[in-house]
């Protein structure tokens, strides 16, 4: 892989003594090489495990008189903000889609909550420090049982780095799905949505966003109206449906859109001019790109397609449904976000290469990962629906019992930023930019997640990288989390890999 940065890390330069303070909780990085847009630079960083941000060095120096509490030199290693996943069914043994026993009693409800305690505390290990769960095509009564779990905390309960890796709130994939493209779905739970009443009755109002609260301000620390009683926000962040079924387009997603729930195109045989309407309507991603939805054709380039235009605009349409139809798209109707498997099972390398040269600026590496993460090969129950049934792992690969049919994947997000750098020729910050800075931007957390701004979360890792072009290997050798460090790779785990 060729190399961004060829020169040596400057000195740092000395300064007469002033009566400078210490004890505010900050951390500078230095000898180390921050990604900067798509450029590695070699530059100091200044962390506050005290505010939980990264800080202005220069304004705490000069103007504030500061100094850092300790300094970690990372030997030349890069620093990258830390992965958000868009995508994540489950990992180590626990699936966001699964209740344990009777929920009426007290101990399935401390089960899930010390699982996802347990999930999130090993997923920012692999370097993941923000993700949105996924919980897929269920029943009602379990997704008003679930979702509560994966709300982000807000308010006055603070987040703290010990926690591990932080919910962005849940993304709900299905029950509003093609039965023709249902991948390993069950669709006999899947519905059509006649009116927002319906959404509503399916994940329990209490889980969507209301109409005046701002997509933008999810993980805001200060409190709002809101917050409901646990010091949570409502916990649906994203919703991923077919837009040519029922009232979808026309009725769904402009009040999800407007409610500040991202609107994702997925599971769908949606041809190219179903998915610009929807795009005009209010739908701004499209959920893992290819998979179970109709293929590429060159007369109907299907879903596909709207990423080769500049901007979409919807067919002319009437008012067929209860609302008027929405005539032009709430954000411009720009080209979608979308989300991409990287792991060799769910698209060639050629077609993921594709893709991002399709719409870099939209390109989100996920993993569509399930609870078999982390896990040795073999058969795993699993809840779909109101079935319950059994995936196969083998290595990578992830199987129905008895079936050809591929059920998510079990990798880890770093190994698809591994794989994109090694398929695509990119370089290393292009690819770590699909995993950071593009993901916050769909889901809203622009200069919040995902960059290395003064004022963002200090959310970081540690990467150092090995190999040579098409046979690039990364380690994951820190993690920090609001400027504590919380992972770092033991010595054992560094010469194993050596």
């Amino acid at each position: 892989m060729p190399s961004a940065v060829t020169t040596s890390a400057p000195a740092s330069p000395t300064y007469a003594s002033a009566p400078f303070a210490r004890a505010h909780g900050i951390t500078k990085l230095t000898n180390c090489r921050l990604v900067r847009g798509d450029e590695l630079v070699w530059e100091d960083l200044w962390v506050s495990a005290a505010t939980g941000k990264i800080v202005r060095s220069q304004a705490a120096f000069y103007d504030e008189h500061v100094l850092p509490d300790q300094t970690v030199d990372l030997g030349g290693r890069i620093v990258a903000p830390g992965l958000i996943e868009c995508q994540l069914n489950g990992a180590f043994g626990f699936n966001f889609s699964t209740l344990f026993g009777d929920e009426d009693q007290g101990a399935p409800k401390a089960t899930y909550a010390q699982r996802l305690r347990a999930l999130n505390r090993r997923l920012v290990q692999t370097g993941v420090t923000a993700y949105v769960p996924t919980v897929t095509s269920q029943t009602s009564d379990l997704y008003h049982k679930v979702l509560p779990f994966l709300a982000p905390l807000a308010g006055r309960h603070a987040r703290a780095a010990a926690d591990g890796a932080e919910s962005l709130g849940a993304h709900v994939e299905g029950p509003f799905l093609s039965p023709t493209k249902n991948g390993v779905h069950n669709p006999e739970v899947f519905r059509q949505a006649a009116t927002f009443a319906d959404v509503e009755a399916m994940y329990g109002a209490v889980n969507l966003m209301p109409a005046a609260a701002s997509p933008t301000d999810s993980n805001s620390e200060n409190e709002t109206e809101n917050d409901n009683e646990d010091g949570h926000r409502p916990a649906i962040r994203m919703i991923t449906a077919a837009p040519e079924l029922g009232h979808m387009t026309d009725v769904v997603f402009p009040e999800l859109h407007r409610r500040g729930i991202v609107c994702a195109i997925g599971h769908s045989e949606a041809t190219y001019e179903e998915a610009a309407a929807a795009m005009a309507h209010g739908a701004t991603m499209i959920t893992h790109l290819f998979n179970a939805m109709r293929p590429l054709h060159h007369r109907n380039p299907g879903i596909f397609g709207v990423l080769g235009e500049a901007s979409v605009t919807a067919p002319t349409t009437t008012n067929t449904g209860p609302t008027t139809a929405v005539e032009a798209s709430p954000r411009g109707a720009s080209r979608p976000f979308f989300g991409v498997i990287a792991d060799g099972i769910h698209l060639h390398p050629t077609t993921v290469k594709i893709a991002y040269n399709a719409h870099p600026d939209g390109f989100i590496l996920v993993t569509d990962a399930m609870h078999m993460v982390g896990l040795p090969d073999g058969p795993y129950d699993w809840t779909n629906g109101d079935r319950h049934m059994r995936l196969v792992k083998t290595g990578k690969v992830l199987l129905l019992e008895h079936a050809t049919t591929i059920a998510g994947s079990t990798i880890t997000l770093i190994e698809c930023v591994e794989n994109f750098v090694n398929w695509t020729g990119s370089t290393l910050p292009q690819a770590l930019r699909t995993v950071t800075a593009t993901p916050a931007a769909m889901l809203g957390l622009q200069g919040v997640k995902g960059v290395l701004d003064p004022g963002a979360d200090a959310d970081l890792v540690v990467l150092s990288c090995e190999g040579a072009a098409q046979a690039t290997r990364l380690h994951v050798d820190e993690v920090w989390k609001f400027g504590v460090r919380v992972h770092q790779r033991s010595v054992d785990d560094a010469e194993t890999t050596a």
